[in-house]
């Protein structure tokens, strides 16, 4: 989606994440059926994503792994946030959906303070809940990013959140909407780095809205994803995070425990074990850039390392 020119307002905003949201299906994708190939009722999986392109891509291969091990797979992709697909989980209403690390032991544990990789899936899998589990991480990781237009960065003599200190005052931000509570996002500014910004514009979780506010100047610093292809494309700078506000966040698959079995669990482990960084963004990069599909990205992706 690319708007030329854009005046952002919360209700803009809330009404083009209501449609993101929402995905191909026209409605509520809690209660729509992505595929026909059987869902929980029927004993099989229904695979969920969060409402940005990376996690829906992600849900694909998982659902390509999954059916090549013949399992029956529903999705319902493009929920929405955290708030909205973890209960999701919990109810039974989607039963599987690709995560990241550090910020889900964050929000099963609000104390969690490992950052390194090991540290942080070690705390992760003692806070998930008795009724879910996660499985094998993967070395791939995408992190949530403050960033800025590279010009505006040199202009202010920045490189890393710590040097806004004193200046993010005069300076408005963007981001999802929760991260009006979410300490990665402005309470972790504040507490962490000691920051309290002009303004806070709630707009979309490393999405559209956040990118064309970025380029158009009507935020200064926003929200984006470390594999997000168009920070490069458009000249902007993620800032590095010396205190490590954003631990490591590696892909992760979580489950519902009852749903777990040896032949769901080395389709999903199997995955894990061919996704890095490096393989992640470029598979990011031709659904976000090049505008392919993420079926046929993931039925690629899955061909191609033999896992489907």
């Amino acid at each position: 989606m690319k708007l030329s020119r854009i005046t952002l307002t919360i209700a803009t905003a809330a009404a083009l994440m209501t449609t993101a949201a929402c995905g191909n299906s026209g409605g509520d994708p809690l209660s729509t059926k992505s595929s026909s190939s059987g869902g929980s009722a029927a004993g099989g999986v229904t695979v969920g994503s969060a409402d940005f392109p990376e996690s829906a891509l992600l849900a694909e291969i998982y659902a390509g792994a999954l059916e090549a091990k013949g399992v029956k797979v529903t999705k319902k992709l493009n929920i929405g946030a955290r708030e909205v697909y973890i209960p999701a989980l919990q109810d039974g209403s989607i039963d599987l959906i690709p995560e990241y690390t550090g910020v889900l032991a964050q929000y099963f544990d609000k104390n969690a303070k490992a950052t390194d990789a090991d540290g942080v899936y070690t705390e992760l899998k003692a806070a998930v809940p008795a009724t879910l589990t996660v499985l094998d991480k993967s070395a791939a990781e995408d992190k949530d990013a403050l960033v800025m237009k590279k010009s505006k960065a040199d202009e202010l003599g920045v490189k890393s959140i710590a040097d806004l200190q004193g200046k993010s005052k005069d300076l408005v931000v963007g981001g999802p909407p929760e991260w009006k509570t979410r300490l990665t996002g402005i309470p972790g500014f504040k507490k962490i780095y000691g920051l309290e910004f002009k303004q806070f514009r709630p707009l979309d979780a490393g999405g559209p809205l956040t990118l064309q506010a970025l380029k158009s100047g009507q935020i200064d610093a926003g929200d984006l994803f470390t594999t997000d292809p168009s920070i490069a494309a458009n000249d902007l700078v993620a800032l590095e995070d010396p205190k490590n506000m954003y631990a490591a966040q590696n892909v992760v698959p979580l489950i519902t425990k009852s749903k777990s079995n040896p032949t769901i669990e080395g389709a999903l482990n199997a995955v894990s074990a061919k996704l890095d960084t490096a393989t992640l963004a470029a598979l990011v990069k031709e659904v976000v850039a090049d505008k392919k599909d993420a079926d046929v990205v993931a039925k690629e992706f899955l061909s191609k390392n033999n896992l489907g």
